[in-house]
Formats: structure tokens, sequence, C-alpha cells
């Protein structure tokens, strides 16, 4: 079982559109704002918050109460113009329990509504099994050499966007997760994926984009001590310890 959070600015876009023509870099900011003190306030309870849209965030939360999300709710609300609603999910594959945050969110009402607000729902799928999360830290091999360093800017985000939503598919497919982490590297909460499952995708990727990748791949009670063990196997990868390009170890659960 894994529990995630989907984290909705509420009624954020009409607001949005009563502060003038001029708005724009303040929205910005305050977006970023709200989603730094949001990765903190998760992190403080070994959560990982991922910006996902900035209006709509998501969380990977196990071990983070119910009581926990109504502080971080009342603390984001005592201090900003926009409050946030949560919706809580909870099932064996990552994809199914977000698409449980977002039913219980959605059946609270419209993100554009203009009652609800500071919303806690949540939905379960909680067939009695522990609570764990799988985590895979993924990196493009060499992609400073054969395109940060040759390509512009632009051309080197859109291939990184381009690997972000191929990537995207294939592991919905199989029930997981994959978010864009920065520079050239992805994470994808993948609870209950093989090894042999990276191997599929992580070919597949390289026939579409002709770049290879690696990954390590931790488990953990929470998401931060499941990513931690994730970027231990991908290290070992990168300082070239090992010929693997997915290292996933049974014994660090």
């Amino acid at each position: 079982m894994i529990q995630l959070t989907l984290i909705q600015l509420d009624n954020y876009g009409p607001w949005t559109e009563l502060l003038g023509e001029d708005r724009e870099s303040d929205l910005q900011i305050m977006q970023a704002d709200i989603y730094a003190d949001l990765q903190r306030m998760f992190a403080l309870r070994r959560g990982l918050v991922f910006f996902n849209r900035f209006d709509n965030m998501i969380a990977v939360s196990n071990g983070v109460s119910v009581k926990d999300h109504e502080m971080i709710l009342r603390s984001v609300g005592r201090r900003y113009p926009v409050s946030i609603s949560m919706g809580i999910g909870s099932a064996e594959s990552p994809f199914d329990a977000q698409v449980l945050a977002t039913k219980a969110l959605q059946e609270i009402g419209s993100a554009q509504s203009e009652t609800r607000k500071s919303i806690i729902a949540h939905r379960t799928n909680d067939n009695g099994e522990q609570e764990y999360v799988q985590i895979a830290h993924i990196d493009i091999n060499g992609f400073t050499l054969r395109v940060t360093d040759r390509e512009s800017a632009y051309q080197s985000t859109y291939v990184v966007y381009s690997s972000t939503a191929i990537l995207m598919r294939m592991f919905a497919d199989k029930g997981a997760l994959l978010f864009f982490n920065g520079g050239d590297n992805f994470v994808s909460v993948c609870n209950g994926l093989k090894k042999s499952d990276f191997k599929e995708i992580f070919d597949r990727f390289e026939t579409s984009m002709n770049l290879k990748l690696k990954a390590g791949i931790g488990f953990g009670r929470t998401a931060l001590d499941a990513l931690s063990r994730a970027n231990e196997g991908l290290s070992l990868i990168r300082e070239k310890k090992t010929d693997e390009v997915i290292i996933l170890k049974e014994e660090m659960l």
C-alpha cells in the first residue's frame, strides 16, 4: 500500500483573474513559495512533494497522518492569500492511489468552486497490507556531453520534456508515476515494479529517443527513506562501481 496526497490551490484560476493584468510575476513567486513551504512541511514528516503543475501538486505521504495534513493545510491558509485542499488516496499501485486521491477531492467540489475551501478528503483501497514506498531515481546517460554542451538551452529542455512525456506514459502503463526532478533526472514512484519492468521501459525509451537511462531503486517506510536508498544505488552506477545500469536491492527495505 502506498499513500499519495493531491494538493490543489482552491479556486485559483478565477482568483488570479481579479489581480490585474500585471499579475504574472507575483503569481509565479507565490506558487514557488507555496511549493517550497509544502516541500519543507512534508519533508519534516519524511514525505516528498512533486510540483506537478504548481496549482496541483502530488505528495508521497506514507507516514503523514490526517492530523499532519490538517496542520499543513492551516499553516498555508494562515500565510497566503489562497487556501489549499487535499485529497488522500491509498492503494497498491501509485497510479491507483493518485486516482483515488483525485476522486476524493473531486467529489467534494470543483477546483474552481467558490465554496470548496481548506478541505481534506480521503479514499482507500486498504487491504490490510503493510505500507511501504518504492522509488526510483532515474538519470539520462551522458546528457551533459551529448545534449547540454552541444545544443541550445531551449533545445536541451525540449529533449528533457519529450523524454518526460514518453516515460510518464510508459510508467503509467505499469501502474507507476514518473516526475521530472530537474536537470536530466526523473523520480518514479513505482511500488510493485521489478527490475525486468525497468529494463523493458529503458529499452523502449532508447529506441524512441536514442538515449540510455540508469536508475537506482530504493525501498522504505517513507518517501525520503526510499529515495535515499535509490540515490545510494544510482551513486554506485555513476561512480562506475558496478556494470549494472539498474540497481535494485531487496535487502534495502
